[in-house]
């Protein structure tokens, strides 16, 4: 059987899948409990929701673009 020719292989998805995982994980790392109007949470502005989980969501992204641009060697 030949195989069909696609846009990406093996190697693109598995790079959109390591991109995707980034911005899983930095979105997730962006969660946590919120301020009330009765209640300050100093929480939300601790260096792991606004340094560290953008950074690894910017990561994440940059996986995806390069997973998407990336040619397929030819066989």
């Amino acid at each position: 059987m030949d195989r069909q020719k696609t846009a990406f292989n093996k190697v693109n998805f598995i790079l959109l899948a390591i991109g995707m995982a980034f911005i899983i994980l930095g979105f997730l790392l962006m969660t946590g409990p919120g301020s009330t109007e009765g209640m300050f949470e100093p929480d939300i502005f601790s260096a792991r929701r606004i340094k560290v989980a953008p950074v690894i969501c910017f990561f994440g992204f940059i996986f995806m673009i390069y997973g998407i641009l990336k040619k397929p060697k030819k066989d």
